[in-house]
């Protein structure tokens, strides 16, 4: 197991259970690795940090093929190892979320998707932090707002 961090593996960024069972590689090139999933894992091991529990990633990097059979575009974050779908054991994503907002852990984009799960992001290379806070279900894309 290659470790990223002390609690993440360059395996379980690359996880994907579609992709395994289709035979599918959903591995990156080296500089996605070295610029960007290294990145993720930092800020992923800072909030895990804070939360004092771990976090599960519901999917990180994603491989062309993998990102076209799950319906995303070719401009998500995930493509270029920039971003994870994450969920914490006992908590709602909503809960999840609003510890990640309030604590600012240096994110480009922080979303709570669906009321399931919450996509977060850093920004590709040396690109500026545009910290978006956002909901998204189905009615739409909206600011995050702490009720």
């Amino acid at each position: 197991m290659r470790k990223l961090t002390l609690n993440f593996s360059y395996e379980e960024l690359i996880h994907s259970d579609m992709a395994a069972r289709r035979g599918w590689d959903n591995s990156p090139n080296d500089e996605t690795i070295d610029l960007n999933l290294s990145r993720l894992a930092t800020l992923l091991q800072k909030i895990r940090d804070y939360l004092g529990k771990p976090i599960m990633i519901n999917s990180g990097y994603r491989s062309k093929q993998l990102n076209d059979a799950v319906g995303s575009k070719d401009s998500s974050q995930h493509r270029r190892g920039c971003a994870a779908d994450i969920r914490s054991p006992g908590m709602t994503a909503k809960e999840l979320m609003v510890h990640i907002v309030r604590n600012g852990f240096g994110y480009d984009q922080c979303i709570l998707e669906f009321d399931s799960w919450v996509h977060i992001s850093i920004p590709e290379g040396d690109k500026p932090l545009r910290g978006n806070a956002l909901v998204i279900n189905k009615q739409g894309v909206k600011q995050f707002k702490f009720a």
